[in-house]
């Protein structure tokens, strides 16, 4: 069964450099909770292009780790980017990222699609444990967003 988590966000700031932070996916160990231990296996170069397959690690338990794939399947240069997995916990992701101008700076937009897979077990696992999870991850980036663009 489709799953969906929406967010969204004012970030204050010249849309351009915006832009730039979330173009680079370098930043992305900077938006995620020290918790997951995540981190980008290999080499990424500098921005992001569509067709872009990024490889990463993540501790989901203590002592368990997934490695998970995804790559960059739309890029529109300062509006919007999605991301889909390839290879990881999930049956299905997708995570569009639109980034609309206003008044002094940018709404960012997040919109996942996901399935956890496993049927029965996966809808008892995300409402016990995924949807939790995803909520911490991304209370989180908005802080951190908020950090490092506080207008």
């Amino acid at each position: 069964m489709l799953r969906h988590l929406h967010r969204q966000q004012f970030v204050p700031g010249d849309p351009a450099r915006i832009w730039e932070f979330f173009s680079t996916p370098r930043n992305l160990d900077t938006l995620t909770p020290p918790t997951l231990r995540f981190a980008i296996v290999g080499e990424v170069p500098p921005r992001m292009y569509a067709g872009q397959m990024i490889a990463y690690r993540i501790g989901i338990l203590p002592g368990v780790w997934t490695r998970w794939l995804t790559e960059i399947t739309h890029v529109r240069e300062g509006e919007f980017f999605v991301d889909e997995q390839r290879i990881g916990p999930y049956q299905l992701w997708h995570h569009e990222h639109h980034f609309a101008a206003a008044p002094g700076g940018v709404t960012m937009t997040d919109h996942i699609t996901y399935d956890p897979g496993w049927g029965p077990i996966g809808g008892l696992v995300d409402a016990l444990w995924i949807r939790g999870q995803l909520a911490t991850v991304f209370d989180f980036r908005a802080r951190k967003i908020a950090e490092l663009f506080p207008g």
